[in-house]
């Protein structure tokens, strides 16, 4: 069945909007300081007008403009502020890594005297990031870190009350319920109505989730309380919980609480609310009421991820742009100082100095930009690959997989329990693709967790039908291999595992790790059913996988023969 989780989405927008406001609040006495930067102000004038009337596209490219602009020496706080704010457009566009990446960014510029609200809001940030990519551990971790931050006991509420909607994403009621017990007693909660009702509807939901009599009674109360404030967001989620409440013995209010669900997320413009809404509607009707709620659930799941997309593209291509015209201004200034320097000496030297001097310019100026345009192609290259390799998986992967799915809810008869339950399945694996397209393009762990990432993407290649057995990589010692190594071997593995799964029909997979002198040597076999050489070379994935190799200066064979299986090994200087 499709898991449905209604307190999530709630607790990111506010406290996204919690935390930017005090961060705007602690900015102000900055901004009655004389400015020595005219640029900065003007770019984040420009941002802040663009951000409160909902222009991301253009705020972020103004923010960026202005952390930019910044002397990276002096103006550490101004370089966070536009950081967090860029990162908080990138969530609320649905492109947690690159929010997750963004926000690491700002990590780097914190000081000793740093303003403690950016930092709160930060980890904040990363926390809800994480519990977005499923990456639970790191999101209690970043939630805490925020915590140790934070200025006031409301503050601190707020963040214990992220860790236990992390616990209930974990399916760990008694955890959660441990955690939000102690803040029903809190002063700061008690007088404060939206955060009393959001802790009291979570506690609600925990306690039904463990089959406790006291759920109905906080989930109405919290409905009550959203009410008299007339907390919107809050009352979706209230509905949704009460909603799946009654699911098994009133479908009547479970059905009326599901509407009143999708009417308000649909009056308050939140898709992501009304995707869930329509979930639980589509399990509440029958027939053709079923049917349309469905062909709604997947036309709304189809717009919202491609204007997802579109902003990611954005949003990336403006980093890039901004990154690449800075570099080019640093490079023409300090073409010009050489040129003055290199002038002033040439009036003191002879004919024959002059000569020698202007041949090595020439040279070096060759040299240069030989080395920058092959490394600016490569650059082009590698972002051109990546798009392809993600356009290839939406279309081949997720675009069929919605196809098929529109296909059977427009043909088949949904008022059967049957039809319904592959339909919620069909949903669900659509939603799962979509992380995993997500995660697959996320930034790589190169530290101490390297080897426990490493060990999860592979497990998740594991079936009832296909065993991956690894051997000898805990006596690696990996810490002694470069960041961009570890990369790559993360990267080809990752390659020569889907390539399995796509093509070799295998049941067993063995991976064995070993050192010899200072090379690592990896083995890859598969009981599959192999290839020919043309059909081999035939095979992007692997050409992908001989190149990053290569650009390590490392060298790879392939063995592979029809209906014999297929090996690989690669070595690699650690």
């Amino acid at each position: 069945m499709l898991q449905k989780k209604f307190h999530f989405p709630i607790i990111i927008l506010l406290l996204a909007m919690f935390f930017a406001l005090s961060s705007c609040k602690k900015e102000q006495p900055n901004n009655s300081k004389p400015k020595t930067n005219t640029n900065y102000s003007a770019y984040f004038t420009l941002a802040e007008k663009h951000l409160v009337n909902q222009e991301n596209d253009s705020a972020f490219y103004y923010y960026n403009k202005s952390k930019l602009a910044c002397d990276l020496t002096t103006d550490s706080e101004k370089i966070i502020y536009s950081l967090l704010k860029m990162s908080i457009i990138q969530q609320n566009e649905g492109d947690y890594s690159s929010s997750e990446t963004t926000a690491t960014e700002a990590i780097s510029f914190f000081r000793k005297t740093t303003n403690p609200y950016y930092k709160c809001a930060v980890y904040n940030i990363l926390g809800i990031n994480y519990e977005n990519l499923l990456d639970f551990d790191n999101a209690i971790t970043n939630y805490n870190r925020a915590y140790q931050q934070a200025t006031d006991e409301l503050q601190k509420a707020i963040l214990q009350n992220n860790v236990a909607v992390v616990y209930m994403d974990k399916h760990d009621y008694q955890r959660a319920i441990q955690t939000l017990m102690p803040l029903t007693l809190k002063k700061e909660v008690l007088n404060n109505s939206e955060n009393y009702a959001r802790v009291l509807d979570n506690l609600g939901y925990s306690y039904y989730k463990i089959g406790n009599s006291k759920s109905l009674d906080h989930l109405n109360q919290s409905l009550k309380i959203r009410k008299q404030i007339k907390d919107d967001f809050g009352m979706i989620a209230s509905y949704m919980h009460l909603s799946e409440f009654h699911k098994k013995n009133k479908p009547k209010p479970s059905n009326d609480y599901a509407h009143l669900a999708y009417e308000k997320a649909t009056k308050i413009n939140s898709v992501d609310d009304r995707l869930k809404s329509l979930a639980l509607l589509i399990e509440n009707s029958t027939g053709n009421e079923s049917r349309e709620f469905s062909i709604l659930h997947l036309r709304i799941n189809d717009s919202i991820n491609k204007v997802r997309q579109k902003a990611k593209n954005q949003f990336a291509k403006i980093k890039y742009d901004s990154k690449k015209d800075r570099e080019e201004n640093l490079n023409l200034k300090t073409q010009k100082a050489e040129n003055a320097l290199l002038l002033e000496q040439q009036k003191n030297r002879n004919i024959l100095l002059y000569l020698a001097v202007g041949i090595i310019i020439m040279i070096s100026v060759f040299v240069t930009n030989l080395l920058l345009t092959k490394n600016k192609r490569e650059k082009i290259k590698a972002a051109y690959n990546t798009e392809i390799r993600i356009a290839k998986k939406l279309h081949d992967e997720l675009a069929n997989d919605v196809y098929h799915t529109m296909a059977f809810a427009e043909t088949q008869d949904l008022s059967t329990s049957q039809n319904k339950e592959i339909l919620l399945t069909n949903l669900d694996t659509i939603y799962s693709r979509t992380r995993n397209i997500s995660r697959e393009n996320s930034t790589i762990e190169t530290g101490a967790l390297f080897v426990s990432h490493l060990k999860e993407m592979m497990s998740g290649f594991n079936t009832d039908k296909v065993n991956v057995l690894t051997n000898g990589m805990d006596s690696i010692n990996w810490l002694t291999i470069e960041s961009n190594k570890k990369i790559i071997v993360y990267r080809v593995l990752q390659e020569l595992l889907v390539n399995m799964k796509k093509h070799s029909q295998c049941s067993l997979v063995v991976l064995t790790f070993k050192k010899n002198g200072n090379k690592l040597q990896i083995d890859y076999s598969d009981n599959g059913i192999g290839a020919t050489l043309k059909q081999l070379n035939l095979k992007n994935g692997l050409q992908n996988i001989e190149n990053r190799i290569q650009a390590i200066k490392g060298t790879i064979n392939f063995d592979t023969k029809a209906d014999k299986g297929f090996r690989v090994q690669f070595i690699i200087t650690m």
